[in-house]
């Protein structure tokens, strides 16, 4: 199969952070985006990330996204998905363009996919597939159980086109349930609800459990051609409730007691969880800061490999403050790897990488000052 490439062609920012206005062009490889702190260069991926996700990776568009006195921030993204060899990727591309453009005040958006207004977010995040790796990323392995349910839904979301309407079920399930155990409800009131969502929540761990196995695979020949300091063993799946023992429907009603008393429910999908298990390390605690950060890169490189395979389009990669805790040797290791995949890949630095000539000697420099963006032949 031949694998399609995710290129940005041209990202135009309206009101977004610093930017008043701009367009920029970037080359279909790997950017090197230069500037101090503060300058704005954070802000090109961000805005990258925010067509894709939906939100920044930095907080919420209404904290801070909106220039100041703008009432409303503009992003619009225009990219191509080509072959190696150079062919369009199907009937979606068949002006040789994909485009979308959102407007966000913080608290209402519009926008618009291919010339057509979308009405749901997910529409609009599903075009276009961005994985981004920031300085917070190592929370992926590190912090709370939100970070890793967010990273293997947004896997799903992408590659099954069922999963989207069945979170969407299972999560009205849960608010209902949850709004039942507040109040003086009947067990018969409940067992409705129960009912609903074991049905969806067993269906959506299916999937997530056949992605993670799958994902695994990927991760463990990817890790360590990455880094050998990091020796990652094995996936592991927490599903959210005893799922060996027993049922999710027999779950709920085991913990319906408990639930009343707790005020919402405390067992099923929405805590699943999964960890990794490292050689010569007894856990994720042991881990430094530096290589909780590997390991975080070698699962969203395996993420963005995974999706390249299944969906046939290499995503677009952002890599934000490349240097920052991550030595010149596994620098090295993420270009070489990236360079070999030809996948488009944006990276912000303070200053120059040092291997860079050398690991991918064809690049585009660009430097961010004075909220004005310029390349630098």
């Amino acid at each position: 199969m031949e694998i399609f490439l995710v290129q940005i062609v041209r990202l135009t920012l309206q009101d977004f952070r610093c930017f008043k206005n701009l367009e920029w062009s970037p080359a279909s490889g790997l950017n090197l985006v230069t500037g101090e702190n503060g300058t704005g260069k954070t802000s090109l991926l961000e805005a990258m990330h925010l067509m894709a996700y939906g939100r920044s990776f930095r907080g919420r568009v209404r904290d801070g996204l909106v220039r100041q006195d703008a009432e409303a921030l503009e992003v619009f993204v225009e990219w191509s998905e080509k072959g190696a060899g150079g062919s369009e990727a199907g009937e979606s591309s068949a002006a040789g363009l994909r485009r979308a453009g959102m407007r966000h005040g913080g608290q209402n958006w519009t926008g618009r996919l291919d010339g057509r207004t979308v009405s749901q977010m997910g529409d609009l995040c599903a075009a276009l597939a961005v994985v981004t790796f920031e300085p917070g990323s190592h929370s992926l392995i590190s912090g709370g159980s939100e970070y890793r349910r967010r990273f293997m839904d947004w896997g799903l979301f992408h590659v099954e086109q069922t999963f989207l309407a069945l979170w969407r079920r299972y999560s009205r399930a849960l608010k209902q349930r949850n709004a039942l155990l507040k109040t003086k409800n009947t067990d018969m009131q409940l067992d409705v609800w129960d009912r609903e969502l074991s049905e969806a929540g067993e269906a959506l761990t299916r999937h997530r459990q056949r992605y993670l196995d799958q994902l695994q695979e990927r991760l463990l020949l990817l890790a360590p051609q990455l880094s050998s300091s990091v020796e990652i063993l094995s996936l592991e799946f927490s599903p959210g409730w005893r799922r060996q023992e027993m049922v999710l429907g027999d779950a709920l009603l085991l913990s319906r007691d408990r639930d009343r008393q707790m005020g919402h429910t405390t067992t099923g999908p929405h805590r699943a969880d999964w960890s990794l298990h490292f050689g010569s390390l007894p856990g994720r605690e042991a881990l430094s800061r530096g290589q909780a950060k590997l390991a975080a890169l070698s699962c969203l490189l395996s993420q963005a490999e995974d999706y390249a395979q299944r969906f046939g389009e290499w995503p677009v990669v952002v890599l934000d403050d490349l240097a920052s805790e991550l030595d010149t040797r596994h620098q090295a290791h993420v270009l070489s790897y990236l360079q070999q995949r030809q996948a488009q890949t944006f990276i912000t630095a303070t200053e120059m990488l040092s291997m860079i000539d050398e690991v991918a000697p064809k690049y585009a420099l660009f430097h961010v000052e004075h909220g004005q963006l310029r390349s630098k032949a």
